[in-house]
């Protein structure tokens, strides 16, 4: 009974605002996430339908924000988008594109059912979600970009029940753990899903699990751009983009390969592994643990999305 009134609590929090929670969008008491931030009376954000032009930039800890949605259990029904087209070429830098960015003060973060776009397209980076505070978490969270959609730096990011696109290397960062299950990658047109940034042998990881990887263009699972990437996809469905080889070399003149792990677990599909992988792939005989990727750090994230 106590399971079920608290799944019941939580899906009247989808459909409308929690008590107490500053409201944004058409109906609400701000315009734009932007100006409700201000408002530090609450650390609960709830936007309504609605579609803001904006870059939001997060520096508070235990922020939550809710967007609306008639099923909190998908992306898919999500109500509530917060878009830019800024590219880094312009702006300085990947982090300054962010559509929507969360500093390093910003800790123990939380988002659910939010559409996230950078539209700038092809021509430059164009960053949908900056996250550089630890212990993040994205519930039903959908994140539209071309290049570098997801900057992931600093601790553990958790993404579930999502969609993330994109084409070249739009999940990337350093210094950080992602764990992504039960969501849908979708690539957009040819290039590398992930780029992993690790610059040394340190615990992070990159673990896309039970996910669907569905899309069009030359695809692979990903390229080192730094010499000790670790990413491994596992438990999911891997579509007819993504070539035979799998994984790709950082550039011909500078491969970066030395020290990387590129791993694939129980995988499925058309793109899954086969004969003609990367010399530098690894078939795993058993899949990684979110325990394990987190160092034991897994108390903060929502039990219905594991």
């Amino acid at each position: 009974a106590v399971l079920l009134l608290s799944t019941v609590a939580s899906s009247l929090c989808a459909s409308s605002p929690p008590a107490g929670s500053i409201t944004v969008g058409p109906a609400g008491q701000y315009s734009t996430l932007s100006d409700a931030l201000s408002d530090t009376s609450s650390s609960v954000y709830f936007i309504y339908e609605t579609s803001i032009n904006e870059r939001v930039v997060i520096t508070r800890p235990n922020i939550t924000i809710y967007g609306q949605t008639s099923d909190e259990s998908t992306y898919s029904k999500n109500l509530a988008t917060i878009h830019n087209n800024i590219p880094a070429s312009t702006a300085g830098s990947g982090e300054a594109s962010a559509t929507v960015s969360i500093h390093a003060s910003a800790t123990d973060v939380k988002f659910y059912n939010l559409n996230i776009a950078n539209t700038y397209g092809r021509g430059s980076q164009a960053i949908a979600l900056s996250i550089n505070g630890t212990r993040f978490g994205a519930y039903g969270v959908n994140l539209a970009g071309y290049q570098d959609t997801l900057l992931t730096m600093n601790g553990l990011h958790f993404f579930s029940k999502g969609y993330i696109n994109g084409a070249a290397d739009f999940i990337y960062g350093m210094n950080s753990s992602i764990w992504i299950t039960h969501s849908t990658i979708e690539t957009t047109a040819n290039g590398w899903i992930t780029a992993s940034g690790r610059l040394f042998d340190d615990p992070y990881y990159y673990v896309i699990d039970q996910s669907n990887v569905i899309g069009t263009g030359t695809q692979y699972l990903g390229r080192p751009w730094r010499n000790y990437a670790r990413v491994i996809f596992q438990n999911s469905v891997l579509g007819s983009q993504i070539q035979p080889a799998g994984w790709s070399e950082w550039s011909t003149a500078n491969p970066m390969t030395d020290h990387i792990f590129y791993g694939e677990y129980n995988n499925s599909g058309p793109g899954a592994w086969n004969p003609a992988r990367a010399p530098f792939a690894t078939n795993m005989s058993e899949g990684l643990t979110l325990d394990t990727v987190f160092s034991g750090s897994t108390s903060w994230v929502e039990p219905a999305y594991l």
